[in-house]
C-alpha cells in the first residue's frame, strides 16, 4: 500500500509540476512571439495548456487519478472516491509541484528561476470567473463518462481559457506556482486568496450539482 501511495504522490506532484511549466512556459514563448498582440498570446497559451494537460491526464489518471488541483481532490475527497488520509498529501505534493513547474519554466526561458508575479488579478468580475470556472471543471470530472476525461477536461479548460474574466485558473495549486512567475501567466501574491476562495467555492457547488442532477447516464 505504500508503494501505491508513493507512485500516486509522484505522479501528482510530477503531473502538477509539468502542467504548470506548460502553462507557464508556453506563456513565456508566447510574449516572445506575439510582438506584443495579448489575443494571439492567449491562443498560444490556450492550445499548448490543452495539449499538455491531455497527455498529463492520460498518462499519469492511471497512478493517481491526475487530480493536479487541490479542489479536485477535495471534492473527491468528499464523494469518497479519495480516502481522506490521501488528501493532505495529494495537496502537499502538487503545491510543491507547482512551484517546481514554475522554477522549471523559468529555467528553460534563462530567466530569474525565482520570481513574484507584479499581475494583479482581482475583483468580483475575476472572482466570478474563477467560481464559474472551477464550477464547471468539477462538474466534468465528477460526471465525464469513464475513459474520456481527459478529452472533456481539456476542452473545458480550453474553452474557459476564453469565456472566463479570469482565463481560468480553476486550480489553487496553478494560482499559488503562477504567484512565483512574474511572466504573461502570473498572478499577484495579493490576489491568490481570492482566486483561491472562488475556486473552492465554485467546486462545492458542483458537487452539489453533481449530486442534484443525478448519477450520471450515457448512452
Amino acid at each position: 500500500m505504500n508503494a501505491r501511495l508513493n507512485r500516486a504522490l509522484l505522479a501528482e506532484g510530477l503531473g502538477t509540476a509539468l502542467l504548470l511549466a506548460v502553462v507557464i512556459g508556453s506563456g513565456l514563448m508566447a510574449e516572445r512571439l506575439a510582438g506584443g498582440n495579448g489575443a494571439l498570446a492567449l491562443l498560444a497559451n490556450t492550445a499548448a495548456t490543452v495539449g499538455g494537460l491531455f497527455a498529463l491526464i492520460e498518462i499519469l489518471g492511471p497512478i493517481s487519478g491526475a487530480h493536479f488541483n487541490p479542489a479536485v481532490s477535495l471534492a473527491l475527497a468528499l464523494r469518497g472516491d479519495l480516502p481522506w488520509p490521501r488528501l493532505a498529501p495529494y495537496v502537499a505534493v502538487q503545491l510543491v509541484g507547482a512551484v517546481l513547474g514554475a522554477v522549471l519554466a523559468h529555467a528553460m526561458f534563462d530567466v530569474p528561476l525565482l520570481q513574484l508575479s507584479t499581475k494583479v488579478r482581482t475583483g468580483p468580475g475575476q472572482w466570478l470567473a474563477e467560481g464559474v470556472a472551477s464550477f464547471g471543471l468539477l462538474l466534468v470530472v465528477l460526471r465525464a463518462p469513464a475513459g474520456q476525461a481527459a478529452g472533456l477536461v481539456s476542452a473545458y479548460i480550453g474553452a474557459a481559457y476564453w469565456f472566463t474574466a479570469s482565463t481560468s485558473f480553476a486550480n489553487p495549486a496553478a494560482a499559488w506556482g503562477r504567484m512565483f512567475s512574474d511572466s504573461f501567466a502570473g498572478i499577484a501574491p495579493a490576489s491568490v486568496p481570492g482566486f483561491v476562495a472562488a475556486e473552492f467555492a465554485g467546486a462545492l457547488l458542483a458537487l452539489l450539482a453533481h449530486r442534484a442532477l443525478g448519477a450520471p447516464r450515457h448512452v
